[in-house]
């Protein structure tokens, strides 16, 4: 397969002008020579997409391509300054881990919903002694039941809960 001319004379630009134009893009990337490397491509580029631009009556076609390089530059460092630095691994161990309160909360919906369909006497025993923290003794005398009796209700409404939360159940009891 043979060199179109279109090809040779990109190869020539390349020859010609990516060592001055890679300095230049080297300065404008604060000696990042991976994203001094990448204008040059891109610029490049444009410049095979721009073919009108290099035939153009110039005496020197570098001066075209030392401003789109510039520019692809100045584009690259507002995008860099737009999104958020990146950090990598050892910037994060020091960092706070936030819970995702959106999945608690629709847990917390589920258990409300399943306490809601107990009965009024299972209910009152759970919200006595897993909701307000209150001993069986106490349950006992603010329910005005013997404490066997919230035991067993407490027992049952366990059970019941862990049939309708079966992923809830460890911290039910």
């Amino acid at each position: 397969m043979t060199a179109t001319t279109e090809e040779h004379e990109l190869a020539e630009l390349l020859r010609e002008h990516s060592g001055p134009l890679f300095a230049l893009l080297l300065r404008l990337s604060d000696g990042d020579r991976q994203r001094a490397e990448d204008l040059v491509q891109e610029t490049v580029v444009r410049a095979w997409q721009h073919p009108e631009a290099l035939r153009a009556d110039y005496d020197s076609v570098r001066p075209w391509l030392f401003t789109v390089g510039r520019r692809l530059a100045i584009d690259a460092r507002r995008a860099r300054r737009a999104r958020p630095a990146e950090v990598g691994e050892a910037g994060l161990e020091g960092v706070e881990v936030c819970t995702d309160h959106a999945e608690r909360a629709a847990a917390m919906l589920d258990v409300r919903a399943a306490v809601k369909s107990l009965t009024p006497h299972h209910r009152d025993v759970l919200v006595q002694v897993y909701f307000r923290g209150a001993s069986v003794a106490e349950a006992a005398r603010t329910l005005g039941i013997p404490p066997g009796t919230v035991k067993s209700r407490a027992y049952y409404a366990l059970r019941a809960l862990r049939r309708q939360l079966p992923g809830y159940a460890p911290d039910l009891g």
